[in-house]
């Protein structure tokens, strides 16, 4: 169990060095990076939903969008339904920089799991729904101790 714990760790590792030269990549930081993230895959997506899904203050968020409609990668209009409402649209741009950041790595990740079978990626796939879920409950139970000072 140990070894799993390990790879685990160096996994996580990866995928912080990874979002870090994206960021670095798009002339962004990583939280205007996760914002943009949850853009793209809720396109459009209102301002406040934002705010919830980032775990970002309204004002923290209103900052990141700034910082990616000057970038070219995002713009906002009023919700045509409820005009206190705003929606924040990925541009081109976010799309073209989705494809030349996450398109490589989604093919080779593809192609690494082509050697397993229909049984062994069932069980990849519990592995890590059985890992977000305990990130998820730590993360919860770390948000209820007191901050250190």
């Amino acid at each position: 169990m140990s070894e799993v714990a390990v790879r685990m760790r160096l996994l996580q590792q990866s995928f912080d060095a990874f979002d870090e030269s994206a960021a670095a990549r798009l002339g962004l930081n990583r939280t205007d990076l996760r914002c943009l993230d949850l853009i793209l895959a809720k396109d459009p997506m209102a301002a406040g939903e934002l705010t919830t899904a980032a775990k970002l203050s309204p004002a923290a968020t209103t900052t990141a969008i700034d910082r990616l409609e000057r970038a070219g990668f995002v713009t906002r209009s009023r919700d045509a339904a409820n005009r206190r409402r705003v929606l924040v649209a990925a541009t081109e741009a976010a799309r073209a920089a989705e494809r030349e950041v996450y398109g490589p790595l989604g093919e080779a990740g593809t192609s690494a799991l082509r050697r397993y079978g229909e049984e062994q990626l069932a069980v990849i796939i519990d592995f890590l729904e059985t890992a977000r879920r305990v990130q998820e409950e730590q993360t919860a139970r770390l948000k209820k101790l007191p901050v250190r000072e």
